[in-house]
């Protein structure tokens, strides 16, 4: 694994031609792909490309590099990404409250204090 990770270039770049075909170099590793997402491993974090009849046209796991063609419709990047599932009691929290239950629990709260301001007056 140490001998894959010497070959990859440290150059990470994008190269779109149309919306239809993408080149893209510092590719550490395709980590999943079907025809409408594909969720790279990059030399700058994790790339999502988004998109439909999305297929690989080249890949070059020595190099770090692959071309896809299609339609793209976006790009993301994140910094990682949870593989063990865990998830933390804060994060657990705020999924449970957003996006809905946050909205109505701020205004709930909100209302009592505003009722209660308005009883002290």
């Amino acid at each position: 694994m140490e001998k894959y990770a010497e070959n990859i270039s440290y150059n990470h770049g994008i190269s779109i031609n149309e919306r239809k075909l993408v080149y893209i170099t510092g590719v550490k590793k395709v980590e999943s792909f079907d025809d409408e997402e594909f969720l790279l491993d990059t030399n700058m974090g994790f790339l999502a490309i988004k998109g439909t009849g999305l297929e690989i046209v080249r890949l070059d796991t020595k190099d770090g590099v692959i071309s896809i063609k299609g339609t793209v419709d976006s790009f993301s990047y994140f910094d990682s990404i949870k593989k063990n599932g865990k998830s933390s009691f804060m994060e657990k929290l705020f999924k449970w409250f957003y996006p809905n239950k946050l909205f109505l629990l701020f205004f709930a709260l909100y209302g009592g204090l505003y009722t209660t301001f308005c009883l002290i007056d």
